[in-house]
């Protein structure tokens, strides 16, 4: 698994015309959450279309405070492509694990704080501690540099926020309370699938998905939740805001549109689904999006807003997209 050419992965910039066609072109939700657009780009650096892993999108449901986060399957992933992901043990320094496993030709998949990411310059870079994921694909560690990919795009990394990000600082490194953080690492087992192999295995596993999908309409039970959640949201800090509408809207609508276009996909393939489906799944998509700014309004405002007729939008779309799916492949 080759990294990318020195001379692209040493600028430090994300080359927007090299992301794959999910974090380019029309979108309502420009990125999901770090570790599924992190994987997105990954599977297409490493040669392979990462629309066929999306059958996880159909098993979303509400768990009370949040949807489910959306996350592509590691097995999925393996029987699609060829790539196993295994929990990396890390008992030395994490650089020392991350040198190891890049010589091997492999991927390391780790948990590090934002703030000493330089990519997050606009949210979190050297402001704000958060948990998040980058897979670092090449390590210079003499010249304390690291390539890797986070969110939909691909960076580089040096110097200080090399020492920070790896915990080798004096300060971070005699933290005794810190604990080792959450680490996989990727290698290939065997070629991935291509063309109508890859495509019916695709279908193959998007039916197992199904059969996992919710019992019951999770947009009805968010609706029952959320004169609660309203309360929440006029009563707490606007980080708070922004932090509810990552974990329900965000997650909700974008989970939404990589299923529409993983529909779009398949149907570009040969796998006939009706249209209307495609577009309900779009339509969850921008509801939550005009959802996510009335509620930003009212709480400007300091009103409740119930958001019935989203509701009305949302739960109707849902109902026409995954029994009709269950329906035509189960």
């Amino acid at each position: 698994m080759n990294a990318r050419s020195p001379a692209e992965a040493l600028t430090g910039t994300d080359d927007e015309a090299s992301r794959h066609a999910l974090h380019r072109g029309e979108r309502v939700w420009l990125e999901t959450n770090c570790y599924v657009d992190l994987w997105i780009e990954l599977l297409h650096h490493l040669g392979c279309d990462p629309h066929a892993a999306l059958g996880f999108t159909v098993t979303q449901a509400f768990e009370g405070d949040q949807f489910t986060f959306p996350k592509f399957s590691l097995d999925d992933i393996g029987r699609l492509y060829g790539l196993q992901a295994q929990e990396l043990a890390i008992y030395d320094t994490l650089e020392a694990h991350v040198c190891e496993q890049t010589k091997r030709g492999h991927v390391v998949v780790a948990e590090v704080d934002a703030f000493y990411l330089p990519d997050t310059r606009a949210t979190a870079y050297r402001q704000t501690h958060s948990k998040t994921t980058i897979a670092v694909d090449s390590i210079d560690a003499q010249a304390k540099r690291i390539t890797y990919f986070h969110n939909a795009g691909y960076f580089a990394l040096s110097g200080e926020d090399y020492d920070a990000v790896f915990r080798l600082t004096p300060e971070l490194a005699s933290d005794v309370n810190v604990l080792f953080p959450y680490v996989e690492f990727v290698k290939r087992l065997r070629a991935p699938l291509e063309g109508d192999a890859l495509v019916q295995r695709s279908v193959d596993l998007l039916k197992l998905r199904l059969e996992d999908r919710p019992a019951t309409n999770p947009i009805s039970q968010w609706r029952a939740e959320f004169p609660d959640h309203s309360r929440a949201l006029l009563e707490r800090d606007v980080a708070y805001y922004h932090l509810y509408t990552f974990n329900v809207m965000r997650q909700l609508g974008s989970n939404f549109e990589l299923l529409s276009k993983y529909l779009a996909w398949l149907n570009a393939h040969g796998v006939d689904i009706p249209v209307d489906i495609q577009s309900n799944a779009q339509a969850i998509a921008s509801e939550a999006m005009v959802m996510q700014f009335r509620l930003a309004r009212a709480r400007m405002r300091s009103r409740s807003d119930p958001c019935t007729d989203c509701f009305d939008s949302l739960e109707a779309a849902y109902d026409k997209v995954i029994e009709p799916l269950a329906a035509r492949f189960l």
